[in-house]
């Protein structure tokens, strides 16, 4: 029985408690009306944001103390507008205008004035504050940047806006939010909660004391840490290598999908982006339209990734069995096909098999194994679509899943594509004959280069790439972030691709960019640079591409490069590629010859020509 009774009173109080908290949450609207009540003064109390440290624990971003000048709009009483205006180095209009938008945001609830004051000029305001009813000074945190790189991958924090503060109710106006980057990624995790403080005023309005002893008040929790996959030293070595150029470096641990460098060029110091300047050098970098500093071309850029498709276009190829690793293709400096139509190619030995092809950066050999993937099958869309479908298993034409929040798509065209250009269905492999090299409608963003990159050095798998390593008090990342994503093509055809990438380094296209004691395996590339000037469609000169991984067996790293305007593979994007690897992989530069190229070299000359006249034409 005593059981029985004890049973009883726990569920007694099970249900009294879960009926309570229903009322609390549905029903009680207490602290709605403590916001509408013009007896309680609210007061927030900003936690600090969360610390970001590179993978090796070097801390890249903390904070540093900021002060805002707030208002309450219906506590404002009459003052001296001109000396209370000279105190805040503004304009009356300016004043007048900022407190219009605060009384309707609302008149009972606080809103910013000054935001960011240094601790100077809090110094000097907090004395005379006291003569200005109304306004008050409130303390937070701004971001503080213990490195000069890495804007792109980090992002900034701002001020919330109007429709932020509509979709999610935790924000206030005045409010600082992440923005791009890792901060708008995991603000949820780096913001913290912030604290609130109610105050009971009289009638008089004046403060008598904490609201019902405090019942209601919290306190503020800090944000958490986190940890990042960068490696910082290599990510600027990066940007110094990008200098007076533009596109971008992405770099992998294949093994784990972790991104070690992430740099888009030009870059600009993430400092710019914090304190009172913030606004002016904000507007300055956004109407950089034509060097567009905040536009991340690693992420966004979409772009015909050349002759490092060829790869690809041979794994298809060897999956499909319409070549075998043996067969040699005949080069008359490129590929005929048509009527007497002809795609180019560079001068080289042949006829060449599959590692001499990729080695090589053979045209004629890729053209023919793609044009006998899409004819193996009874129609062209046929053979199209199950071309799309296995580049769609290395992640190519769709969002790759990483954890940043930007991000292209990139084309794989499928039979529906050119079914939309070819409304009669009568079109051919040789229509799409371009799509072999890395060339025609295929386009790529350099993180969609660097992950297929990956997953050949992985012999057929990658895991998604990710910029979380770890959040501190929380044990795991994602699971998605552990999972292998498997291909459609077989393990087994990985190795001669992976040979022939060797061969790049060994004596094909990238043979002068060897670095001493590791064996790189890469592809050169050249992309085709087409624009509408005036109306008219014409070629500019060709962007710089390569991609590579190293070593060769149980790789480290997974590499792709992409440079504007860089004419040929191996000019540019080739000894970047070469001195990121040996940066990581040796902590130190060999190949000064390489470095002091990259280094001194500009190419702003080129991107200052509106035309360049008929560019350097060869692809490989």
């Amino acid at each position: 029985m005593r059981k029985l009774l004890l049973l009883i009173l726990v569920l007694i109080s099970g249900v009294v408690f879960a009926s309570r908290l229903f009322y609390l949450q549905i029903y009680d609207t207490s602290f709605e009306k403590l916001s509408e009540n013009n007896a309680i003064k609210i007061q927030y109390d900003y936690p600090q944001r969360g610390y970001i440290f590179d993978r090796n624990g070097k801390l890249l971003v903390s904070n540093q103390p900021s002060y805002d000048v707030m208002v309450i709009p219906r506590e404002v009483k009459p003052l001296d507008t001109l000396e209370f205006c000279k105190l805040l180095k503004l304009t009356k209009k300016e004043l007048i205008t900022k407190l219009e938008k605060a009384r309707v945001y609302s008149p009972r609830l606080p809103s910013v004035v000054i935001p960011q004051l240094t601790k100077a000029e809090y110094a000097y305001l907090s004395e005379k504050m006291h003569k200005y009813e109304g306004f008050y000074i409130q303390k937070r945190s701004l971001r503080d940047y213990q490195i000069d790189h890495s804007a792109n991958v980090l992002g900034y924090i701002a001020e919330v806006n109007n429709r932020i503060i509509e979709n999610n109710p935790y924000y206030r106006m005045g409010d600082l939010i992440g923005m791009q980057g890792v901060e708008e990624q995991y603000e949820g995790v780096l913001r913290g909660v912030k604290g609130v403080k109610y105050t009971q005023k009289d009638r008089f309005n004046r403060e008598i004391g904490p609201y019902k002893g405090g019942a209601f008040d919290t306190l503020p929790e800090r944000g958490k840490d986190i940890v990042l996959t960068i490696e910082s030293q290599l990510q600027a070595y990066g940007e110094e290598l990008m200098v007076n150029k533009r596109g971008g470096i992405v770099a992998l641990e294949p093994a784990t999908g972790e991104i070690l460098a992430l740099v888009a060029a030009p870059n600009y110091d993430p400092a710019l982006l914090v304190g009172r300047e913030r606004s002016k050098n904000f507007t300055k970098l956004w109407y950089d339209t034509i060097a567009r500093p905040l536009f991340d071309r690693v992420l966004k850029g979409e772009y015909p990734p050349g002759s490092p498709f060829k790869t690809l276009t041979g794994l298809i190829g060897l999956q499909e069995g319409v070549i075998d690793t043996k067969e040699k293709v005949y080069c008359p400096h490129g590929y005929v096909y048509g009527r007497g139509r002809k795609l180019g190619c560079h001068s080289h030995v042949t006829p060449l098999a599959m590692e001499g092809g990729i080695a090589n950066s053979c045209n004629a050999y890729f053209c023919t194994v793609y044009r006998r993937t899409i004819e193996k099958y009874p129609s062209p869309q046929e053979g199209i679509q199950n071309w799309h479908n296995h580049l769609k298993s290395f992640g190519l034409g769709d969002y790759l899943g990483y954890d940043l929040p930007i991000g292209s798509k990139g084309l794989i065209p499928d039979s529906t594509y050119y079914n939309r250009y070819y409304p009669e269905r009568n079109w051919y492999a040789t229509a799409t004959i371009s799509n072999a090299i890395g060339q025609g409608e295929v386009s790529l963003t350099p993180m969609q280069m660097v992950n297929f990159t990956a997953t050949i050095a992985n012999r057929g798998w990658y895991i998604k790439p990710h910029i979380i390593k770890n959040i501190k008090g929380i044990d795991t990342i994602p699971s998605e972030y552990n999972k292998k994503q498997y291909t459609t093509i077989d393990a087994k055809h990985f190795e001669p691709v992976v040979e022939g990438m060797h061969d790049v380094y060994r004596y094909g296209t990238a043979s002068g960019l060897r670095i001493p004691d590791i064996e790189i395996c890469g592809k050169t590339g050249t992309a085709e640079n087409y624009t509408k000037i005036d109306g008219k469609r014409m070629q500019l000169t060709d962007h710089s591409v390569f991609v590579a991984f190293a070593p060769k067996n149980n790789p480290k790293i997974a590499i792709a490069v992409f440079v504007e305007n860089g004419y040929w593979g191996s000019r540019w994007a080739g000894k970047i590629a070469s001195l990121m690897i040996e940066k990581y992989l040796k902590g130190e530069i060999t190949r000064a010859d390489l470095e002091k190229y990259v280094l001194e070299g500009s190419l702003m000359d080129e991107y200052a020509k509106p035309y360049s006249g008929e560019p350097f034409k060869i692809n490989q």
